[in-house]
């Protein structure tokens, strides 16, 4: 019984039309192209990204003196002087970045070396080999262990944050429970 469907299988392979074989190298061709295609678009974009959001690059042999202003993501492994203007979008620091400099951005995430005021709408992440000596402006801050940082922080209230507390305050202020049993309370 093993033996007789051994042979069968190959059989099954040979007695496959031609024309099927003749149209599938097509097929093949495209697809690889779509697939590498699609390889190289995730190494650009960072996990997350959309199609419309598209990241530059400034890579580590790359010094600039001046500004720079744009809107579009910017990754930067290399060192600049002066301004890095992005409004409402992403700055990345990378690990060998060497900024002497003004960042305004929507996020800014530090790996590298800050100096200067970094002013961000949503977010600053300084991760843990990060360093900035400057002051910061932002709506949420995170320093994680190990980071360095020198200089102050200023929060500032997001009007969609605003939003969230004022329904927070009206519900905590609500009699719910006696507040014996609720603890202390801030507001």
């Amino acid at each position: 019984m093993w033996s007789n469907k051994k042979p069968d299988t190959p059989k099954a392979a040979d007695s496959e039309p031609t024309n099927l074989q003749t149209t599938q190298p097509t097929k093949v061709t495209p697809a690889f192209w779509q697939t590498t295609t699609k390889m190289n678009n995730n190494v650009i974009r960072p996990t997350g990204a959309t199609a419309d959001r598209v990241m530059a690059r400034l890579g580590s042999s790359l010094h600039v003196k001046g500004e720079i202003s744009g809107n579009e993501d910017l990754y930067i492994d290399g060192t600049i002087d002066g301004l890095v203007h992005l409004d409402e979008r992403k700055l990345t620091v990378g690990a060998t970045a060497k900024l002497t400099a003004d960042v305004i951005a929507g996020e800014v995430i530090v790996y590298g070396s800050v100096k200067g005021n970094v002013r961000a709408k949503g977010k600053i992440e300084i991760k843990k080999d990060g360093s900035v000596n400057g002051n910061l402006t932002t709506a949420q801050i995170i320093i994680e262990d190990g980071a360095y940082f020198k200089g102050s922080i200023e929060i500032e209230k997001s009007g969609e944050k605003e939003g969230d507390k004022n329904t927070f305050s009206r519900t905590a202020a609500a009699p719910a429970a006696p507040a014996a049993d609720a603890g202390p309370r801030s507001i």
